[in-house]
């Protein structure tokens, strides 16, 4: 980072629903703290008391504060939150890009875990699981019934350790046991194809430590492919955030030096600061950069390359501050949905070895000075997610729809907004047409069963991504019909 933010403490970008984001900042000493209210600290103590000798049976105790300081720092906003030792080792993972386990993407499918492809060299790939593989027993536990994420726990453990998995394999209707050595797996944030000649896409799934060498090294790979490369679309659809460091070195491999990428406003000091596209603002340990390496190896051909960014309402955070940053220096055209709206930072501050504290601590801003938050990213063109029209979005939750989520800042003493009929009908209208999504889900998953229900992203039936390259040859695009722009806020209490 700069001189100014020395490494002390993590802070946390992502989005909800596990999208867990950190970049290193000083943990700042404050000289003085406001006096502690100390008739509520007597309470909750005089609470602990009671519960801990009148309760019907013996409670643990640091199992009671445990659940006081979560229900505390929950009550602040969606995205704080108090790690114990378990969610704490869950956080780190996330945002590494590494975790012990088998090394498959997976899905649900008919109440089992369902193959989606096992990773390149992992120890599932080594086993011979294949895509559609069906995995009806973990050890001993039937998998029916199990939620996605249990199903997460069972398959995770600790390296070395072995992991009996059963498959069905409906091609060759048979049942057979696979057992697995579990050991660290490194996940791929970075997918890149050639389209068609001259035409390339490169998706972005998450922000993690190691996404920019890996965007740095496939972008190169394209490059050697197609040197005479047209037109690039960046993918950051269902992209629910990451590093903040990361983001501001992806932004600045298409901008140009020493630009505004994004910047951030809170209470301490060190929270107000100007991210520019330089190494000082995005190197975290110095070392290799892998983007002044991707610049050389292009000859600074990803600053010029025509570029079409596509998003949708599960863009989040990080992946908002690349859009936002590409929408505002006008060096990218931005297609898709209205992104999320998470334009807040958490700083995330260890408390001891194994828990830690996920903490709001500052809003951030696009390089024209917009706050992102309750709002997000509002494409340049509208273009739904298939022929048919955005045939799920209504399902998908934004920032603003969150219990409790911040303003965007531009009020510090703004309270409840006054409703008008306007407000209100739109959020009629939002609850309707959520009402016939969820009929027509259903409907297409009875019709359907097992199958997916939007083309997967980067095939030649994404139609999002033949409309971005019809963007890029200046064809006729097919906009939106139906979209329209939430602009409306949700205001704290």
């Amino acid at each position: 980072m700069s001189h100014k933010l020395k490494i002390a403490g993590w802070v946390a970008i992502g989005a909800v629903a596990g999208a867990l984001t950190t970049v290193q900042l000083q943990a700042v000493a404050r000289g003085t703290l406001a006096p502690l209210p100390l008739e509520e600290l007597q309470q909750l103590a005089a609470v602990f008391g009671m519960v801990k000798t009148d309760y019907v049976e013996p409670v643990d105790e640091k199992k009671l504060i445990s659940e006081a300081i979560t229900g505390m720092v929950a009550s602040l906003d969606p995205h704080s939150q108090y790690f114990d030792k378990k969610s704490f080792k869950e956080f780190r993972e996330g945002t590494s890009g590494r975790f012990v386990g088998v090394g498959i993407e997976i899905t649900m499918e008919d109440g089992l875990v369902k193959v989606v492809s096992p990773i390149e060299d992992s120890p599932a790939f080594r086993a011979g699981l294949k895509t559609n593989d069906l995995i009806t027993k973990i050890d001993d536990t039937n998998v029916k019934g199990l939620s996605i994420n249990d199903a997460v726990k069972l398959m995770r453990g600790e390296p070395k350790t072995k992991v009996l998995l059963t498959i069905f394999r409906k091609d060759e209707d048979r049942t057979f046991p696979v057992t697995i050595t579990r050991e660290e797996i490194k996940t791929q944030s970075v997918k890149s194809r050639v389209v068609e000649p001259g035409y390339a896409w490169v998706r972005v799934s998450q922000f993690q430590e190691r996404t920019i060498e890996d965007f740095a090294r496939k972008v190169e790979d394209l490059y050697k492919t197609e040197p005479n490369l047209k037109g690039l679309v960046l993918d950051l659809r269902n992209d629910p955030g990451g590093l903040l460091d990361a983001a501001v070195a992806l932004s600045a491999a298409f901008l140009p030096e020493n630009v505004t990428v994004v910047s951030t406003n809170g209470q301490l000091e060190d929270s107000k600061f100007i991210y520019k596209a330089i190494p000082q603002h995005y190197l975290r340990r110095g070392g290799n950069d892998p983007i002044k390496r991707l610049t050389e190896n292009t000859k600074g051909a990803l600053k010029r390359v025509p570029l079409v960014v596509i998003v949708n309402e599960g863009s989040a955070s990080a992946s908002e501050i690349v859009a936002g940053a590409l929408q505002d220096h006008k060096r990218g055209t931005i297609i898709g949905s209205q992104t999320f709206g998470k334009g807040s930072v958490q700083t995330v501050r260890p408390l001891g070895p194994d828990t830690g504290l996920k903490l709001t601590t500052a809003r951030y801003y696009t390089p024209m000075g917009t706050s992102i938050q309750g709002k997000g990213i509002v494409p340049d063109v509208l273009v739904d997610e298939t022929l048919e029209g955005n045939v799920f979005a209504a399902l998908r939750t934004r920032e603003a729809d969150l219990s409790n989520s911040l303003t965007n800042g531009k009020d510090p003493k703004a309270t409840v907004a006054p409703m008008t009929d306007a407000m209100r009908a739109a959020e009629q209208q939002r609850g309707e047409d959520r009402e016939l999504a969820r009929k027509r889900l259903e409907e297409e998953v009875r019709k359907n069963p097992g199958q997916r229900l939007v083309p997967e992203f980067g095939t030649d039936k994404d139609f999002q991504l033949v409309q971005a390259i019809n963007q890029l040859k200046g064809r006729p695009v097919m906009v939106s019909k139906s979209q329209t722009v939430r602009t409306e806020e949700k205001k704290e209490n």
